[in-house]
């Protein structure tokens, strides 16, 4: 079932072609955008994306320059398409974004876009040249700047459309998320980088939600929050995904699940990703009673880095609840294979009392520990505002071993090999494995250097072995 869906999502996304192939082509000079960013050319730039719709579709062309505009409404078979030298700044003026005006927006709550799209076709935005939204101040708890923000703006908002793409261009600086796709279908994402400021929260990169057959590809993405993050804001499925080829760095996920998981996510496949400097690198959590499942994660290089917050992971999986009357979700059929990590904290997969984690592999892992994080005060992950009072619980978080699982069913590890520096090991001694409340449990060549008879490479409790009874 998994192969059939990420083909498909290959399929599909092959197919998103730019609207550049209808042949019309509009220069936004031609209808008096004067790129000098000392003049806003939001109005003339609409104008070219209405004629070009009206011609039945094409290129809407910005040749170098520099061109400040804001809040443009985009059509079917309309192709953005940025020339070498072309910069666009992104308006930080609210009323460029305002209902009912030219190009009029779509301010998603105190949130204005560059580009809007709401149920268009054949839309895409490519070229070799940058996107800058203008936004660099450091804000977030972790940075010490707490500041209630005003209005804030993204590149990209598009919903329920089809056939959509972003190619080649490079975008810095965004002050919310960067590309938001809701509820689309046919979406490639390809050859895109994404640098936004480090210590800025909330500036994911790019954000799927409730989308069906998406290809990310190439892409290098820096961001203060979650670099590559899947969502289900409503009972409707995220699936057919493919995430391949991409290098990141997040001070929140690299490749994150949720937490918003109010539908399913399936037939997800994840590969050949580089992840550096990092609090989670790979991340699913599941709060509102969705489920995931057919999911796959492999050849990935994961770097965390020194915690900022008492939350850092390679790996994380956790069902729980939002809130105490959230339902409990489900995770199976999950998959990670060909992991290369480099941690100070381990691995954490728990599920609940009563809705554990099913069938979940993980195979070859390799596991480097130069230097030892403090468990004392460690915590697990939230994704986001912690809610019910069970998210407090870093019991599990606190175990002392590498790699823990805990309430899980049907979960095997095979070829996990975890180095420990001796300064490291010496500081905090801890298992490879430590397993908890896990029915069906397979293990096979699990092994830590340097080894130790005082703590055992492997800690299990109230564990049964696959085939075994209670």
């Amino acid at each position: 079932m998994f192969i059939r869906g990420g083909v498909a999502a290959v399929l599909f996304a092959s197919f998103v072609l730019d609207a550049s192939s209808a042949g019309n082509a509009f220069n936004v000079r031609d209808h008096g955008a004067r790129g000098e960013r000392t003049t806003n050319d939001r109005v003339a730039i609409q104008a070219a994306i209405e004629a070009c719709a009206a011609a039945g579709g094409g290129k809407v062309v910005f040749p170098a320059g520099d061109y400040l505009c804001g809040g443009l409404r985009l059509a079917s078979g309309v192709n953005i398409y940025l020339e070498a030298g072309a910069t666009i700044w992104v308006s930080t003026d609210p009323r460029d974004y305002s209902a009912g005006g030219s190009g009029s927006v779509y301010a998603s709550g105190s949130w204005g876009h560059l580009f809007f799209a709401d149920g268009a076709r054949n839309v895409s935005i490519t070229g070799r040249g940058v996107i800058n939204g203008q936004t660099t101040a450091d804000h977030g708890g972790r940075w010490g700047v707490t500041t209630k923000l005003g209005f804030r703006t993204g590149i990209l908002r598009f919903l329920d459309c089809r056939d959509v793409a972003v190619r080649g261009v490079s975008i810095l600086n965004s002050d919310a998320w960067t590309l938001h796709f809701r509820r689309c279908e046919n979406v490639a994402v390809e050859d895109v980088t994404i640098r936004n400021n480090y210590r800025r929260q909330v500036t994911d990169g790019i954000d799927p939600d409730m989308c069906r057959n998406v290809r990310i590809a190439r892409c290098r993405i820096s961001s203060g929050d979650d670099c590559i993050v899947l969502k289900t804001m409503e009972a409707h499925p995220c699936e057919n995904v493919t995430v391949s080829d991409c290098v990141l760095e997040s001070a929140a996920s690299a490749l994150k699940l949720g937490t918003e998981s109010r539908g399913d996510f399936r037939n997800i496949r994840v590969t050949n990703c580089v992840i550096t400097n990092t609090h989670t690198g790979i991340g699913l959590y599941l709060k509102d009673g969705g489920t995931m499942e057919n999911i796959t994660f492999s050849n990935i290089r994961i770097a965390c880095c020194r915690p900022m917050a008492r939350a850092v992971t390679p790996v994380f999986a956790d069902i729980e609840r939002r809130a105490a009357d959230s339902k409990l979700g489900r995770i199976r059929n999950v998959t990670f294979e060909n992991l290369d990590i480099t941690s100070g904290s381990g691995v954490l997969v728990q599920g609940a009392p009563g809705r554990p984690v099913e069938d979940m592999v993980f195979r070859n892992i390799r596991f480097r520990v130069e230097q030892a994080d403090d468990y004392a005060k460690r915590n697990k992950p939230v994704g986001g505002r912690r809610a019910a009072g069970d998210q407090c619980d870093a019991s599990f978080a606190r175990l002392p071993s590498y790699f823990t699982v805990a309430h899980a069913r049907g979960f095997t590890l095979e070829d996990l090999w975890v180095s420990i520096g001796a300064a490291a090991f010496e500081q905090q001694p801890r298992s490879a494995f430590c397993g908890r409340h896990i029915d069906g449990l397979k293990v096979r060549n699990v092994r830590r250097d340097p080894a130790a008879e005082s703590v055992g490479a492997v800690d299990l409790q109230d564990c049964r072995a696959a085939g075994e009874t209670r």
